[in-house]
């Protein structure tokens, strides 16, 4: 199968008490969290090539470079999109892009490598195998 630029991924979340700041230690702050953000964004990414990979393959995040814009309250819906923008072999580049119900929250690329998953997770247990003793 070939991955080709303009591939789409969508994600879409209604904001629970547990996606918000308050939830991961910014007490009092209860809106999404930026690492909830991040991980959307990741999932939006990884959604728009999942079906496109050979058997075997997965992708693995590298770069992440966002503007989180505006704040998301608990029970508001946010849609985040990643595009495919760029192929370089087994490097993904993604535009990303997020709103809420009222406005734009979130802008900016994130990268994505294609891996062998069995290979890497048997070089991962290694590598904690070897660092744990």
């Amino acid at each position: 199968m070939t991955i080709a630029p303009g591939l789409v991924g969508e994600v879409e979340l209604i904001v629970q008490p547990a996606d918000t700041a308050d939830a991961l230690g910014n007490r009092g702050v209860h809106v999404l969290a930026t690492p909830r953000l991040v991980a959307l964004l990741e999932l939006a990414a990884i959604r728009a090539v999942e079906a496109h990979l050979p058997p075997g393959a997965g992708t693995v995040g590298t770069r992440i470079d966002v503007r989180h814009l505006a704040a998301t309250p608990v029970g508001m819906q946010a849609r985040i999109r990643a595009t495919l923008r760029e192929v370089d072999g087994r490097r993904f580049v993604f535009d990303i892009e997020g709103q809420d119900a009222a406005e734009r929250i979130v802008e900016g690329t994130h990268e994505r490598f294609q891996i062998d998953q069995a290979r890497f997770l048997a070089r991962i247990a290694a590598k904690g195998q070897e660092h744990t003793r």
